[in-house]
């Protein structure tokens, strides 16, 4: 705003000298003093492309057509300032009086340069250059003794063109500026209109003695931002280049069409994160580009939330959040028509889904959030009591569970994401007390196993899609349940009719352990026991097929007079609908007792001592009997041959 001043400041001098002598000066000579006035008290050339025209009481004005102000020298875009008119009126007898009391300044399409170098410099700070001596102009009055005030500045239709060293211009168009300011102590009225993505934004602004906040003090300010979708209200303390303080109520009916209409669109928040948003705080803003939010209080959708933000914008964004909620729901933040995740809705239930994740908004902040809440509704599970941390640095984000109520036990952890050099997952987890049959469930889709489970996994995948982040899994686990149902398998139907499937299995007692690799979960130590029964398992399970080859082996242990009778259980197929089928020789064998391997192997041993002992040949001789009797027959079935030819 200063520039604005120094530059009417040397208009003003202009038309003070140019007064006297109108009658006697051609209008070339007027534009002529004028710009050289300008020049000597700006530094910068100042070129009138059009007629000038002067005006008298009881307003001293000066009225041009196109103008260009240059820029600074050291600036690469063209001149700071141009305009297709400007008018600049003075009081006549406020300037009788020894002041400055410029009654309005008006420009017409200007077009504002700024730029910021990357050692400091600014092309909105002028210098003064010498002062021009001629005629009238060395008894000139001295400008900068006097009082200069601004009652009236209009722009119209003006953009503003903002270059800061290393990074992208920014535009604003069409805006159009009204600011009324008729006390040099006073209230000045700010009427601001913008479009900087199409769509107007309207501001109105009142700031207290507004020579104070021009000069940098901290003054009282209220602000009113009205956008497509949404409204600001500010009311507190501001100054040109002090700290900014005060308290914020942002309201949003349409958080996208907000975002969109500031230049930050386009963009669909989910459900549960802000379509409709109320956010109340008492703000503080440094110079620096730290933001702190304190007192906090968000309305996003259904959800509310409290707490502080910090947001620091020098260089890369960081946020630091501590925040409390009660009942979150995100169900449907992530969910297509149909309802279902839509991650898995490309596909499921055949498969995982192939579409491509984008992750790039890992890189966008560094952050460190805390959120603690009485319930979170996800769109795979119902959580309870939740503490969690999320932290962001450089494209890698760990989700902390520090602990979480689900699956009706206790979850603690930390899962991972890093887009650093692709996208890879993994993580930690300790599940205690969970539901098996819902914890599987809603994270691999499997629900035929309950029961309270204890269990531990370390997993890690990677890839541009779900499936294959499942496909390259890999890692470790272990499982306890105490007492639980397997769904789609009887025990005891089996045992007794040979046919299991369509019924339930209850057991006292399950436990295993586990490998992951390239997607596929094996296991070997599966144990399980019964009032009447103990199962063992041995097989693997296709976390990225989606697919089960798994032989469950249970033992019947008051069959056989006590020693027990086995029927191993074969179950293969895709999860949605596995196969089960006794293995009924591996039964028998174990019930004889036999050994049909060892009894193969024994076989083949005796065959071959009876076909040495049909040839003739000595124990030390070293020659396969197999072989010796090939060649024999081989030399058999020539002699027949030549026999038949005649040819003895």
């Amino acid at each position: 705003m200063r520039w604005v001043f120094r530059l009417g400041g040397a208009l003003v001098v202009a038309l003070a000298l140019l007064a006297a002598g109108l009658f006697l000066l051609p209008q070339d000579r007027i534009a002529r003093i004028a710009a050289e006035q300008i020049r000597s008290q700006t530094g910068r050339a100042v070129d009138f492309g059009g007629e000038v025209r002067l005006s008298f009481w009881p307003v001293l004005g000066i009225e041009t057509g196109p103008v260009t102000l240059s820029n600074a020298d050291w600036a690469d875009a063209g001149p700071m300032l141009t305009a297709e008119h400007l008018a600049v009126g003075v009081s006549a007898a406020a300037l009788l009086r020894g002041d400055i009391r410029i009654t309005r300044v008006v420009a017409e399409q200007p077009v504002l340069q700024l730029e910021h170098a990357a050692d400091g410099r600014v092309n909105w700070e002028f210098t003064s250059a010498e002062p021009v001596a001629e005629s009238a102009a060395e008894a000139a009055p001295d400008a900068d003794s006097r009082q200069v005030t601004l009652e009236r500045l209009r722009l119209q239709d003006a953009r503003l063109i903002y270059r800061q060293a290393g990074a992208a211009p920014v535009t604003l168009e069409q805006i159009d500026l009204m600011l009324d300011w008729l006390e040099p102590n006073g209230i000045a009225d700010i009427r601001l209109s913008l479009a900087p993505a199409g769509e107007r934004i309207g501001i109105a602004a009142q700031v207290a003695d507004f020579a104070a906040f021009l000069d940098g003090g901290a003054v009282p300010v209220t602000a009113d931002i009205i956008a497509p979708g949404g409204s600001v209200e500010f009311i507190g303390r501001a100054g040109i280049g002090a700290s900014v303080t005060g308290r914020l109520n942002l309201r949003a009916s349409d958080s996208a069409q907000m975002l969109a209409a500031v230049g930050l669109g386009p963009v669909q928040l989910p459900q549960g994160t802000g379509r409709a948003a109320e956010i109340k705080a008492d703000l503080t803003y440094a110079p620096e580009g730290q933001l702190a939010l304190r007192n906090l209080d968000m309305a996003l959708d259904e959800n509310r939330l409290t707490g502080a933000v910090d947001l620091d914008l020098a260089g890369k964004p960081r946020v630091t959040a501590q925040l409390a909620g009660g009942a979150l729901d995100f169900s449907a933040a992530a969910t297509d028509e149909t309802g279902r995740p839509s991650a898995m809705a490309a596909d499921a239930p055949e498969g995982w889904s192939t579409a491509p994740i984008d992750a790039s908004a890992l890189g966008l902040i560094d952050a460190a959030i805390s959120l603690t809440a009485d319930s979170i509704r996800t769109p795979l599970a119902d959580l309870g009591k939740s503490h969690l941390a999320l932290t962001v640095d450089q494209s890698r984000a760990v989700l902390q569970l520090v602990r979480v109520e689900g699956f009706g036990g206790v979850l603690t952890g930390d899962v991972v994401a890093n887009n650093r050099s692709g996208l890879s997952v993994g993580g930690r987890l300790l599940a205690e007390g969970i539901e098996a049959s819902r914890a599987l469930g809603a994270l691999a889709g499997y629900d035929r196993l309950s029961g309270r489970t204890t269990a531990q996994v370390e997993f890690l995948g990677s890839g541009a899609s779900q499936a294959a982040i499942l496909q390259s899994l890999s890692g470790q686990g272990s499982l306890a349940i105490e007492r639980g149902v397997i769904s789609g398998l009887d025990l005891d139907d089996l045992m007794s009719t040979g046919t299991g499937s369509g019924g339930t299995t209850v057991f006292d007692s399950l436990s295993a352990s586990f490998t992951i690799q390239a997607g596929t979960l094996r296991n070997d130590d599966l144990a399980m026991t019964l009032p009447n029964y103990r199962a063992d398992g041995t097989g693997r399970i296709g976390l990225g097929a989606r697919d089960i080859d798994y032989t469950l082996t249970p033992v019947a242990l008051r069959a056989r007079g006590g020693a027990g009778l086995a029927i191993p259980i074969r179950i293969t197929g895709p999860w949605a609908n596995p196969r089960l089928r006794p293995d009924l020789d591996a039964a028998l064998d174990a019930a004889a007792g036999v050994d049909r391997d060892g009894l193969k192997q024994q076989a083949k041993e005796a065959l071959r001592q009876k076909l040495s002992d049909q040839l003739n040949l000595a124990p030390d001789d070293p020659r396969d009997p197999e072989e010796v009797l090939k060649d024999k027959l081989e030399d058999e079935a020539k002699k027949g041959l030549l026999k038949l030819l005649g040819r003895d």
